[in-house]
């Protein structure tokens, strides 16, 4: 049994936290909210890289983890070569939009990409960007914003409803076919991207790919036992207002709950 960590800016690992533990159950989960600095997306790349150094090596050194999974589309975009080159001992997954198999699938070769500006600007996906095919138009989407408003959704949906509707209108407009979900907190309003674009427009994120990836490694790590396994355990790293941030995640996690989830004040 592995000790798995996730860590985000907030909420948004959580779409890929429910998924491994739904697939991965045996295992114990530690996740980092890092909600004093939420969102990532306005950051400065150096600043993120550093966080990021700082957050893996309590993941680390207090809590045993093995295992990491940059649960967050920014900080793998600026900080995952240096998390791997600190720690090679140490297995890091990390979350990218999903621009190839996008262009590959496109028929209209025309896709969306929504994304942090922290992400549409990071060397890494503009070298990313840089492979994609020529004849394939891309739609860049700045998500300034709406991260802060999906960890309020619990509260109010309206002001989501207006911002896609303020900010998807060239998307609408065009041929587009695909859009591709460039951070971990738009799978939560998957339904309501979906109501705004029609349901011509496929919406594709890589939260089951990174767990298929995830669930390999463990298994040939430790391969399963036959018959039923005993149920690991998942606890919430956050360092403000843990006990608000229990409540918003269960209201989250209604489809996959999580059940047993202890909460703990993070220090760093």
């Amino acid at each position: 049994m592995s000790t798995i960590g996730f860590f985000d800016s907030g909420l948004g690992g959580l779409s890929i936290l429910q998924l491994a533990w739904a697939q991965c159950p045996e295992h114990d989960y530690i996740y980092l909210a890092d909600t004093a600095h939420n969102p990532y997306g306005e950051k400065a790349a150096p600043w993120i890289k550093e966080r990021g150094l700082e957050i893996v090596t309590h993941l680390h050194q207090v809590y045993g983890c093995d295992v990491i999974v940059v649960a967050c589309n920014t900080a793998t975009a600026e900080a995952i070569q240096d998390i791997r080159a600190n720690f090679p001992q140490l297995k890091i997954f990390g979350v990218e939009p999903g621009i190839k198999p996008a262009s590959l699938s496109s028929q209209s070769k025309c896709v969306g990409i929504l994304a942090t500006k922290a992400t549409l600007q990071s060397k890494k996906f503009n070298d990313l960007m840089a492979t994609m095919p020529k004849d394939v138009q891309f739609i860049k989407i700045p998500g300034t914003g709406l991260v802060e408003l999906i960890e309020q959704a619990h509260h109010d949906q309206d002001n989501i409803n207006q911002w896609l509707t303020d900010h998807l209108n060239e998307l609408r407009q065009s041929p587009a076919d695909t859009l591709v979900l460039g951070c971990t907190h738009y799978p939560f309003i998957k339904d309501l991207i979906q109501n705004h674009l029609g349901h011509h427009i496929h919406l594709l994120d890589t939260g089951q790919a990174v767990v298929n990836h995830l669930s390999n490694y463990l298994n040939t790590k430790a391969p399963s036992k036959v018959g039923v396994q005993p149920q690991g355990s998942v606890l919430w790293l956050c360092n403000v207002d843990p006990e608000g941030f229990q409540f918003k995640a269960q209201k989250l996690l209604t489809d996959t709950p999580i059940t047993g989830a202890r909460t703990k004040r993070l220090e760093i």
